[in-house]
């Protein structure tokens, strides 16, 4: 069983950056695409970044790029984001997600990831 723990959210202001961190455990971490996810007050939850178990390929939503950037470690089992230049409309729970390697499939959607962490709250202040 896939465990996936999320850290790193708190209360930022405009302007600043954070780094969330997802720690896997459980399965191979190296056989898993990988992706972040944020549900804000309100709204549905929406895909934000994706990455392959490679690493070679990354997907961002139109809203974060250039801002955000998700990597990979896979000596610590871990997926990042890195997220620059905050604006209030970032605030939400940050989710990290997880599916055993595929192709062809979409990285965008919800129901493509097998596995969830349980969230972390990104706040950023006007």
């Amino acid at each position: 069983q896939v465990q996936l723990v999320e850290s790193g959210g708190g209360l930022v202001q405009a302007g600043g950056s954070l780094r969330l961190s997802c720690v896997m455990s459980g399965r191979t971490f190296s056989s898993y695409d990988s992706a972040w996810f944020r549900q804000a007050p309100g709204k549905e939850r929406e895909f934000v970044t994706a990455i392959t178990w490679s690493g070679l390929s990354t997907y961002y939503a139109d809203s974060v790029k250039g801002r955000f950037t998700i990597s990979r470690d896979s000596a610590k089992n871990t997926v990042y984001l890195q997220m620059s230049s905050l604006k209030p409309e970032d605030t939400a729970v940050y989710y990290c997600a997880s599916r055993l390697k595929r192709t062809g499939v979409s990285f965008t959607r919800e129901s493509v990831y097998d596995y969830w962490g349980q969230g972390t709250q990104v706040t950023v202040s006007s």
